[in-house]
C-alpha cells in the first residue's frame, strides 16, 4: 500500500493541473458579452423603426376607432411582453387589459366582448395556445392585430393587421433565448401606446388623474394643491421697516418676505440672503423696498410641482421658496422646498 502511494499522488496531481483555468476557457468576457447582447437588440430597434409604415398607421387607426378595450395576449415570454403592452396602454388612456390564452378557453373568454379589439404576440406565430382567441375574436367579429416575425405563419395569416418584425438574431452565444425578438416586441407595444397617447391628445393632467400614487404623482401635482395662501402669507407693503419685517418672515418660517402693493400684486421679495448681503447697524430702520429683490422668481398655480422644483434649483441661483402669482403677479400663495419633499418629489 505504501508503495503505490506516490503513484496516486502523482495521478491525481497530474489529473488536477490537466483541467483548464476558468480564467484560461476561451470565453468572451461578462463585458463583452453584455455589450453585444445591447448591439444587438439596438440594431434590430432601428431595423424595427425603419420597418414601420402603413400596417403600422392602420393598427393605430383601428384602435382609436374602438368603442371597447384593446384585449392583449400571448404565451410564455411574450405573454410578460403582452402584460406589460396592456398596462402601458392603460397608463396612456388606452383601456386595455391582458388575458392570458391558457385560460382563456377555460372560461375568460368572456372577457373578450364586441368593441373590443386584440393584440395577440407570437415570435413564431405557431403558439397553439393562442388559438381559442383567435377563433372567438373571428366568431365576434373583432379585429385581430399579430405582432410575430414571420408574416406566412398563422397568426400573420389570421391577423386582420399584422405587424411583422424585422428578422435579427436572438442576442448571445446560444441565439435560442427570446431576447432580441421579446424586446422589439415591447418596444413595438410602447410605440403603439404613445401614439395612441398623442392622437387622443392626452395630457400630463390625464396622465396624473390616473398616477395619483408614489413619486410619479407627486411630480404631477399642481403647485395649487401643496401651496400655503391667506394667513400663511408673510407679505408686508412697501414702507415697512426691517424691524417689523423681520418679525413677519420669522412668524411665518418660510424664509422669505413679500413686498405687495394694496391691491395685493408683488413687487419684490425678501430672503435671508438679501438681509446677509444688506447686514449694516442701519439694516433695523431701512425699508423693505430698500433691500427686496424686485425680479424674484415666482411660479404659476398651475404649473406642476416638478416645474416648482426645477426652478428652485436653477444653478445659476438656487431658491428655497417661490412665491405663487398669477398673470397680474397677483399673489396667490407661497410654495417651500420642505412642500415638495413632503409630497414626495424632492
Amino acid at each position: 500500500m505504501t508503495a503505490h502511494a506516490p503513484r496516486v499522488h502523482t495521478i491525481a496531481h497530474e489529473h488536477r493541473h490537466s483541467q483548464p483555468a476558468m480564467n484560461d476557457l476561451p470565453f468572451s468576457s461578462d463585458l463583452e458579452i453584455a455589450r453585444g447582447v445591447l448591439s444587438t437588440e439596438a440594431s434590430a430597434l432601428l431595423a424595427l423603426a425603419d420597418s414601420l409604415g402603413a400596417e403600422f398607421r392602420a393598427a393605430v387607426d383601428l384602435l382609436i376607432g374602438i368603442t371597447g378595450r384593446v384585449v392583449v395576449t400571448g404565451m410564455g415570454k411574450s405573454g410578460h411582453v403582452a402584460r406589460k403592452i396592456a398596462a402601458t396602454l392603460a397608463s396612456t388612456g388606452t383601456p386595455a387589459l391582458f388575458v392570458h390564452p391558457a385560460e382563456a378557453s377555460h372560461g375568460d373568454l368572456g372577457m373578450i366582448v364586441p368593441g373590443d379589439a386584440v393584440i395577440a404576440l407570437s415570435n413564431s406565430g405557431e403558439a397553439l395556445e393562442l388559438a381559442a382567441i383567435i377563433t372567438h375574436a373571428s366568431r365576434i367579429g373583432l379585429k385581430l392585430i399579430g405582432i410575430t416575425s414571420v408574416a406566412e405563419s398563422s397568426l400573420g395569416l389570421a391577423a386582420s393587421i399584422p405587424l411583422i418584425l424585422p428578422p435579427a438574431p436572438e442576442a448571445g452565444p446560444i441565439g435560442l433565448a427570446p431576447t432580441t425578438s421579446t424586446t422589439m416586441q415591447m418596444a413595438l407595444g410602447d410605440a403603439l401606446a404613445i401614439a395612441l397617447l398623442a392622437r387622443r391628445g392626452f395630457s400630463a393632467q390625464d396622465f396624473r388623474d390616473i398616477h395619483p400614487g408614489g413619486k410619479l404623482g407627486a411630480r404631477l401635482k399642481r403647485v395649487r394643491d401643496l401651496m400655503h395662501k391667506d394667513d400663511e402669507l408673510p407679505l408686508v407693503h412697501p414702507g415697512t421697516t426691517m424691524d417689523k419685517g423681520l418679525i413677519t418672515m420669522t412668524a411665518k418660517r418660510f424664509g422669505a418676505l413679500g413686498v405687495v402693493d394694496d391691491a395685493g400684486r408683488l413687487l419684490g421679495m425678501v430672503t435671508d440672503g438679501d438681509l446677509r448681503r444688506a447686514m449694516n447697524p442701519e439694516l433695523l430702520t431701512r425699508t423693505v423696498e430698500t433691500i427686496m429683490n424686485p425680479n424674484p422668481r415666482t411660479i404659476g398655480p398651475e404649473a406642476l410641482a416638478e416645474e416648482a422644483l426645477h426652478e428652485m434649483n436653477a444653478p445659476a441661483r438656487p431658491v428655497t421658496a417661490l412665491f405663487v402669482v398669477d398673470d397680474h403677479r397677483m399673489v396667490r400663495g407661497i410654495l417651500h422646498i420642505h412642500d415638495l419633499l413632503r409630497a414626495g418629489l424632492a
